[in-house]
């Protein structure tokens, strides 16, 4: 059989692509998996902030135009990195489980041994995350909060480097030796930092993106799942939350129906039940909704005002 071209771009993207070609093998022995690498806008723009570039599309554009042209057959993405709303003819074809959901902070080493709460007061952490930014503000008001671009080791390398920096925020950081485990905190609470949304409904309904503070947390437990979503302004000093939740059946095994659509906000999902699928998806408008109604368009209306005129 022909080869598949898997399109990746950076580091963590190539380790990502590795893992899914590996997936790939042990369920299609008998095929051969060719990794095209590929540069996106939004690898190559690193000094400027990923809220001020205002383009959609930063990390997938090429990507997209070469699955188009039938360069490529499928490419790896990291979900938060996806429009909510795909193009034409595209649909995501598998999620794989996540290994570590939460956010990490790596602190400069003259902090070894120190949290968030502790560092010293206007010591400034570094992020090019709105939504870590603004949760964070308002929860560490003592800190201050500047953009950091960059792949994992451009960023550990920039705290090293650069006196300004007491800390660095990323998502899940693989320390390669203990010294480096000692500088590294987890931040598990989602009190403290709800995550990237890829709650694909919510997000479409509010109108969010990488230019407003949005994040959502997600929980299942004994077939209820649980829905937490917050707009945020900039600074983190106004702020609207709320958790709603959906009983989701799952049934060990579902055949899609002629009358199946099988693609529902971009996901073709064939071994989930078309009404688990159309639960989640209505738990998050519905969600999104309630945001709205209570006032959630106005904090994401000023938050787009002030970081379109910084």
């Amino acid at each position: 059989m022909s080869g598949n071209g898997t399109a990746a771009a950076a580091a963590l993207a190539r380790i990502q692509t590795d893992s899914v070609v590996a997936m790939l093998k042990a369920l299609y022995p008998g095929l051969q998996f060719e990794i095209v690498a590929m540069s996106t806008t939004g690898d190559k723009i690193l000094d400027t902030a990923l809220s001020k570039i205002g383009e959609k599309s930063l990390f997938t554009k090429e990507l997209e135009h070469a699955l188009e042209k039938n360069e490529v057959d499928l490419v790896v993405h990291s979900l938060k990195d996806l429009p909510t709303v795909l193009p034409p003819g595209f649909t995501i074809g598998a999620i794989c489980k996540r290994e570590n959901p939460y956010d990490a902070v790596v602190f400069h080493p003259k902090f070894v041994g120190k949290t968030l709460e502790t560092l010293p007061e206007k010591s400034v952490v570094g992020t090019s995350s709105l939504r870590r930014a603004a949760q964070l503000q308002r929860k560490f008001p003592h800190l201050e909060f500047r953009s950091i671009r960059g792949n994992l080791n451009t960023r550990l390398r920039k705290l090293d480097e650069l006196q300004e920096f007491s800390g660095a925020l990323g998502v899940e950081v693989r320390a390669k030796d203990q010294d480096m485990l000692d500088l590294v905190g987890v931040l598990h609470d989602p009190e403290t930092l709800l995550r990237c949304i890829a709650e694909r409904a919510f997000l479409r309904h509010l109108e969010g993106g990488c230019s407003v503070p949005v994040a959502v947390h997600t929980a299942m437990k004994d077939g209820q799942l649980y829905l937490t979503g917050g707009v945020w302004s900039l600074d983190g000093s106004d702020s609207m939350q709320e958790t709603m939740q959906a009983t989701i059946h799952i049934t060990a095994q579902h055949e899609d129906g002629p009358e199946d659509d099988p693609q529902l906000v971009g996901i073709t999902a064939r071994n989930i039940p078309r009404e688990a699928q159309l639960a989640a998806e209505n738990l998050g408008i519905s969600l999104a909704s309630l945001l709205l109604n209570k006032g959630a368009k106005n904090i994401l209306d000023v938050a787009r005002q002030l970081n379109d005129a910084h």
